[in-house]
């Protein structure tokens, strides 16, 4: 009987176990939230894919070189149901990005608001 039990146990938490790494991706803690920032640039691609949409767009540096960075936003099939499809953007759009940015430096950003090239705002996060 003990050994049907744990048998039966057994599998379900080895799952639970191994699933665990899957869900460690959705953290928050890798962007700064004290120290967001505000970024106007041109986008470069647009890739609407799982498990995150994603902007890499282009700005131009305080000493004019382009830097480039990379906006993360939801999932796209909760992005695809307020109104976003993978032509919501296209290379060469001009963009005003605001967000939280990576807390070890990278040039990526957990994008919070995205006003779009008609000046309309495409997305506002109330983080």
């Amino acid at each position: 009987m003990r050994s049907k039990l744990f048998a039966g146990w057994t599998v379900p938490v080895g799952l639970l176990l191994l699933a665990a790494p899957l869900f460690a991706h959705h953290s928050e803690a890798l962007y700064d939230k004290e120290h967001p920032v505000s970024l106007t640039g041109t986008v470069t691609e647009f890739k609407f894919i799982n498990p995150h949409v994603q902007i890499h767009f282009e700005v131009k540096g305080e000493n004019g070189n382009v830097v480039k960075w990379i906006g993360g936003m939801g999932a796209p099939q909760r992005m695809y149901r307020r109104g976003w499809n993978k032509q919501t953007l296209k290379p060469g759009d001009q963009v005003s990005i605001s967000g939280n940015p990576a807390k070890n430096g990278r040039k990526i950003m957990s994008v919070r608001k995205l006003v779009g090239p008609n000046g309309k705002v495409l997305r506002e996060s109330a983080e």
